[in-house]
């Protein structure tokens, strides 16, 4: 666990650094995940969106697709997406995703949907390296949500996903952040983060 006394103090490459290796080295990981899922799967049935922008888990996240997949069976108007990186903007253009479909690397290495429709989500999936009150969050420091939901209109309803190693009671925001509508990790749904963590 992170040891909160120290972390105020810190800068948030080296919390980001900290966080991550303490993700995968978490020997549980696989349990945490399970009941994560579980979480999100239930938690979308009382939501009315149709279309969600999710991401491709990379350094030990919470693999979100396989919930967002049961989520469209049966339901062929639900729409999953992944994320794009426009170039020139540096924000983030969904595209359809569903298994098996054509992939491709982007420019950091991370798979994306080849030639699939672009789409505005109305709901934003977000990975999180850590997490604090309010829904502040803590990502891997590219700026490109942030950006993102600067710009799109309408907002898409943003939901936070990590694991509870991560919330951080002491984070708060800088200038550029936008928080997050609600955060699920693997105790359950958090919409506005208490003191342990979910």
């Amino acid at each position: 666990m992170p040891d909160f006394s120290l972390e105020p103090t810190r800068d948030k490459k080296l919390l980001r650094r900290q966080l991550q290796a303490e993700r995968l080295a978490m020997i549980d990981r696989h349990e945490r995940a399970m009941h994560l899922q579980q979480v999100l799967r239930v938690w979308l049935v009382t939501r009315k969106e149709q279309t969600i922008g999710a991401y491709w888990p990379i350094k030990g996240e919470f693999d979100a697709l396989p919930a967002l997949y049961r989520w469209t069976e049966g339901a062929p108007e639900r729409r999953i997406g992944l994320p794009v990186i426009d170039r020139e903007t540096k924000q983030l253009r969904f595209h359809v995703w569903y298994p098996g479909c054509p992939m491709e690397e982007d420019a950091f290495g991370i798979p994306k949907p080849k030639d699939t429709e672009q789409f505005q989500p109305q709901m934003l999936l977000v990975p999180c390296v850590g997490y604090g009150p309010k829904g502040l969050r803590l990502g891997y420091g590219g700026g490109f949500y942030d950006r993102t939901l600067a710009a799109i209109e309408p907002r898409p309803y943003t939901v936070g996903v990590g694991y509870a190693h991560g919330y951080l009671p002491w984070l708060t925001p800088e200038p550029h952040d936008v928080p997050l509508d609600a955060m699920l990790n693997e105790n359950g749904v958090v919409s506005d983060v208490d003191a342990d963590g979910g």
